[in-house]
This record gives C-alpha cells, structure tokens and sequence, in this order.
C-alpha cells in the first residue's frame, strides 16, 4: 500500500494493499477501494463510495457517496479477466452513479477530463467518454459508446450500445438513440433527429459563420430527402472548406449504423 502521508483517511475506510493514494487525497468514512486502484492528488472520495480495481483516477476528482467505480461489467461473457477503467481529472461523479470496466473486447473503459455524472447515471463497459460533458440524472450509456467532447444528455435519456455520440451533440429528456447522432445535432424522442444545439453551440464559442455552415448542413442532410452518401457529397462540394463542416464529414464517412432521420412534423402534429 501506497499513501500520502498527506491523505486524510477516514478511520472506518476499508483500502486495499494494493492502492495507491495520492497527495492531499481526502477518502470519507465506509468508502471501500478494493484491489489495485490509483487515486490522483487532490481527489475526494466521500462516505460509502466504492473504488474497484484495476482503476486510475486522475487529479482532483469528487466521487459521491454511494457511487461505484470499476466495478465487473454487466456482460455475459466476462470471464474476469483483469480489464480496466481509466479516468481523467476533475470529474464529478455524484450518488449512485455506476461506471463498469471493460471486457475483453477492449480491455478498459476510459473518462476523460472535467466530466459531470449525476445522479444514478451508468457508463457501460467498453464506453469512451470525451471531455466538458454532461450525463444527467438516470442517464444510461450502453457498452462500447462513444461519446464525444461537451455532449450533453438529459434526464432519462439512452445511449444504444456501439453507438456513437458526436462533439456538442445532445439527446433531449427521456430520449434514445440506437443509431449514431452526429455532432452539434438534438435528438428527442426514440431515433428521431429534432435540430441544431444553437445553445450548445454558442456556449462553447462557436463563431457566428460556423453555426450558420452548421445549420445549411443540417438541412442538406435532413430536409432535403438525400440519401446520406449524396448529402456528404453536397458538404464536401459547398461547405467543406469550413473546420465544423469538415468535422460532420468526417463523422458521418464512419456511421456504420447510420444515422435517424428528422422527426416528422405530422407526429408533432398528432
């Protein structure tokens, strides 16, 4: 075992021999690391929260109580084999958030940098998650997702496995996805396409010409009835000199799944 001798550990902590704390680590009463887990400086693991190896966390994460990190992924074929979870720095995992390790399709699932996981949301196994997002309450992220930079999902919202979620793309409250959501686009409902992130997208800096290429590139995608090969031939011929556009082309060259249309007006209306 290997501990700061400026860690403040709570008595009733239960930690492994094999962990390694780190300097001005602050571990809160019943919390358990079990198993070779690696704790960054500056990192809070507060009352009951539960820290299963093989598990790196890096600076100055806030784990909250009752959330378990690294534990055995929920798969059928996993035979314990000694895969990993690899998280990054300042991520805030609040209660009963649960983040599995990976099996040996990849061996580890990685989180990034300055994430916010609130409450009772799920990281599958396998899943990379980028940095700046948001995973809300009762948000779920099925096995071997990936999901990009400043991605936000709602309350309730899923993420199908293998899927992947584009940078500064959002699903809406109680939504789904099975198929890819390229990035800066809304999903809301059940693999239905609903608009741009305008708010996102002005939030995180975007100037003025980029949300305006963003915005023509979503109509030529989902408004113009194009089947998706011919609309990425429409972007790389009108609007590929644009870094946000070239961005989208690239995303949508690798949608094996495919992408969901827009959702159609007569359902709204109905």
């Amino acid at each position: 075992m290997s501990i700061s001798p400026a860690a403040r550990i709570h008595p009733t902590a239960i930690i492994a021999a094999e962990a390694e704390v780190g300097h001005n680590v602050e571990i809160g009463p019943y919390a358990v690391i079990e198993g070779r887990v690696r704790i960054g400086p500056d990192c809070v693991i507060r009352p009951h929260a539960v820290l299963c190896g093989p598990l790196t966390l890096g600076r100055g994460n806030i784990v909250f109580p009752g959330a378990i990190l690294g534990e055995a992924p929920q798969h059928l074929k996993y035979n314990n084999e000694a895969t990993a979870t690899e998280i990054g720095d300042f991520n805030s995992f609040r209660e009963h958030v649960t983040v599995h390790r990976g099996t040996s399709h990849s061996w580890v699932t990685r989180i990034g940098h300055h994430n916010y996981f609130m409450a009772n949301s799920h990281v599958g196994h396998d899943c990379t998650i980028g940095n700046h997002c948001i995973i809300t309450n009762g948000a779920l992220i099925g096995g071997h997702a990936l999901i990009a930079d400043n991605v936000y999902l709602s309350g309730n919202s899923a993420v199908h496995q293998f899927v992947r979620i584009g940078r500064l793309a959002m699903l809406s409250g109680c939504s789904a996805s099975t198929k890819d959501v390229p990035p800066f686009v809304i999903t809301q409902g059940i693999d239905a396409t609903a608009g741009v992130n305008l708010v996102g997208m002005r939030r995180a800096g975007l100037t003025h010409e980029q949300i305006n290429a963003v915005r023509q590139a979503f109509r030529i995608i989902f408004r113009e009835g194009l089947i998706l090969p011919t609309a990425v031939g429409r972007l790389e011929q009108e609007l590929s000199g644009i870094d946000v556009i070239q961005e989208m082309i690239d995303f949508l060259k690798a949608c094996p799944k495919g992408i969901n249309p827009i959702r159609s007006r007569h359902a709204d209306a109905a």
